[in-house]
Order: C-alpha cells, then structure tokens, then sequence
C-alpha cells in the first residue's frame, strides 16, 4: 500500500459555542465562497461543547484572535492511504477498520498522537510536523510513502528523514481506558457535489449557527439520549457531511448522496472528560478491537472528544466489545 502525507500544514482549533458570533462571517465564507479563499482544506463540526474547526495555514489567517477561539499550538500534517489501485471488496470494513492495525496501532505503540478525520471519501490521518520523521521510520516498512511537493507526489525513503533515529526513545504503554457514551441518534455519512452548496446554503447555515437542538431547557438525562453532532468538510474540492437522521430531514433529498445501501449509523462517543492532544492511543483503543471483528469504523476526533460511527446493525456488538474491555483493565 502507499501513504501519501498531503502537502497541507493544519491547524486544530475550537470556537466556543458563545463566541460563534464572531466568526460566523469567515465560516461562511470557507463554506460557500471558495473562490474568495485559497484554503484547501478545511472541517467544521460542531458538538454539545465546540465547534472544531480544522484549516490549512490559508484558512487559519481568516480566524482572528480572540477569547472564543482556541488553537492548539502543533502544525498537523495529514496522511493518507491508498492501497494501489486494489479496490476492496464491498463485503470489507471500510473506514478507519482498514487502517487501523497498518498505521493506527504502530503509531500508538511508538507513542506519536494522531487526529482522525474521516470523510465520506477517505479517512485522513492527522499527525503532527514534529514528528514527522518517527512516522515514516515506523511505517515505511509496511508502505510506499510519497510526500506531496506543489501537487507532484515525490517517494521518500526512511534513510533520508530519519539520519539513524531511534524511533522517538518512548516506551510504549498502555492508554488509559475512557468512558464511552452511545447517543440513540442515528447518523447518515453523505456528500454533494461542490457546485449544488448554495442550493442548500440557507438549510446549512440553519443547522450549522441557529439551530436550537439540543434545547436550551434540556436536562442532562436528555442530553445523554441524543446529542448535538454535525461534521462538514470541504477538502481538495470534495465535500463530506455527518449528520443525524434529524438534521438530515431538512435538507433536499435530491441533492445529497450517500451510499447504495442507504446505511445508518451509531456513534461511540469517548471520553468523559476533555481528551487532550497528548496522550496516545486513544484511536487505536476503539478501532483496533474494530478491525479484529471487521466491523466498519467512521472516525471523527474534536478538540474535546472523539467520536466513533459504527453500522447501526453491529451497535449491540460493540457495546459487549467495549464492555468487556472495561472489565479487562479493571475499569
């Protein structure tokens, strides 16, 4: 297989929910008006705290300074994989599942942090600049890997980043194991074709910045039930959008697309407090026990959570898989 690192350096940010006023105009101009920005790559997705926001450097000059905007402070670089040309059966996991024991896990184990963001057209790995060069010494005997120079994918060799490097002089180590939470929403991954946003800029900016769900008099038995998620992306002119069976009612069905079996989706939610950048394996904890029961796996990371989408069908399943492996690390 080949991995590609992208010739995007990211930024990771979160606007707070009170402050979204203030960047409700640059938003909306990397949403709709592509023609007025070079950025390239650029997600929003809003949870019950934020609204991550994940840009290139051109996209990030278009968020100003404030109280309301976090940023974290690595440059991230995304990788992603292709695996020759070789299509997968339709009967295999797709998503995260795919990728999990080939770069999820062997980076977890060298103690490198990643960020997923899977779209409806790929699943893109996030890993920071830095550590860059312990990336390529861990993955290059499994893959092919070309680094893209000004849309020109030149082949990089271990011996030419690493200069004898000894991996990142970690020990491995067990991650914690985090609390999940499975919402009862039911979530449909989709895409559109670029050209048809402003057919649904009204609905989209509704959803997006005035919706009232959940409601502001919700308890937090409530808030448990089901749970605020909305997940638009606008990378290399391809659009993706995660969405709940709710949301997704107000927009035109002839306009989204999904997949020919219509599937439905349930979301693992990880982590009971703010989850941090820093501590590794977080991925690999819910997506490698995935991949050993070929149960297919969307993957969203936030600036506070994570958020594994799973086939509606296997949600009982991995509900017994994650329960007993609370039991085995005595949670």
């Amino acid at each position: 297989m080949d991995l590609h690192i992208l010739d995007h350096r990211l930024r990771v940010t979160s606007i707070s929910k009170s402050g979204l006023q203030n960047y409700t105009h640059p938003l909306i101009k990397l949403i709709f008006l592509r023609n007025r920005s070079r950025c390239k790559f650029f997600s929003l997705t809003e949870t019950p705290e934020n609204y991550t926001v994940v840009l290139d450097e051109e996209g990030f000059k278009e968020l100003h300074p404030s109280e309301h905007l976090q940023v974290e402070c690595s440059t991230w670089l995304p990788l992603n994989v292709v695996s020759n040309g070789n299509a997968s059966s339709s009967s295999q996991a797709v998503g995260v599942t795919k990728i999990a024991k080939s770069v999820i896990a062997p980076l977890a184990e060298q103690h490198v942090s990643v960020f997923m963001l899977s779209t409806y057209q790929t699943d893109f790995i996030l890993v920071r600049e830095k550590d860059l060069s312990v990336v390529i010494h861990t993955l290059a005997e499994e893959f092919n890997i070309f680094q893209e120079v000004d849309g020109e994918s030149v082949p990089v060799h271990c011996q030419d980043t690493c200069n004898g490097l000894q991996r990142n002089g970690k020990e491995a180590h067990h991650s914690t194991v985090h609390p999940v939470m499975i919402p009862k929403n039911q979530f449909c991954v989709m895409s559109l074709d670029p050209d048809t946003l402003p057919g649904i800029a009204t609905t989209l900016i509704d959803v997006l910045f005035y919706s009232n769900s959940p409601k502001e008099d919700a308890t937090v038995a409530d808030d448990l039930e089901c749970i605020k998620f909305f997940s638009f992306s606008l990378i290399d002119g391809y659009v993706s959008l995660v969405m709940d069976t709710e949301a997704q009612r107000q927009f035109p069905a002839d306009l989204l697309f999904t997949s020919s079996s219509g599937e439905l989706w349930r979301m693992v939610r990880i982590g009971g407090q703010p989850l941090g950048f820093d501590e590794c394996g977080i991925v690999a904890q819910i997506s490698q026990p995935l991949a050993d029961s070929d149960i297919s796996a969307y993957y969203i990371s936030t600036f506070s959570f994570d958020h594994a989408l799973v086939p509606e069908e296997d949600i009982a399943s991995v509900t017994d898989m994650l329960q007993d492996q609370r039991k085995d690390a005595g949670c």
